[in-house]
């Protein structure tokens, strides 16, 4: 059975850090691109940031540009999310997500293959 879990979640102030993980178990997600969806109250799922199997080709949302960053480490079947100077609008649920084709459905998450279950992330003024 897949599973991606996700943690690292929590309440933090803004221009913190919160640091996210996602650990895969049920398969190898070697040649997965790997990545991150939030979605806030009241909004559709929005694409956050990917990384490819190899982990030499990243792409995040304009607005997270300097301070996210996306990695990943395929010897434990793990991709990570560094938040840094958040802001109250990053307030949402993260959800981890593995698809081959992950950087084409960045505008259509409905289509991914893999999901994890969320992890809040709550940034207070």
């Amino acid at each position: 059975q897949v599973q991606l879990a996700e943690s690292g979640g929590g309440l933090v102030q803004a221009g913190g850090s919160l640091r996210l993980s996602c650990a895969a178990s049920g398969r190898t997600f070697s040649f997965y691109t790997l990545g991150w969806f939030r979605q806030a109250p009241g909004e559709e799922r929005e694409f956050v940031a990917s990384v490819n199997w190899s982990g030499t080709n990243t792409d995040c949302l304009d607005s997270v540009k300097g301070r996210f960053t996306i990695s990943r480490d395929n010897t434990k079947n793990t991709v990570y999310l560094q938040m840094d100077s958040l802001k109250p609008e990053d307030t949402a649920v993260y959800y981890c997500a593995a698809d081959q084709f992950l950087a084409a459905k960045r505008h259509s998450p409905s289509g991914v293959e893999y999901w994890g279950r969320g992890t809040l992330v709550t940034v207070s003024s």
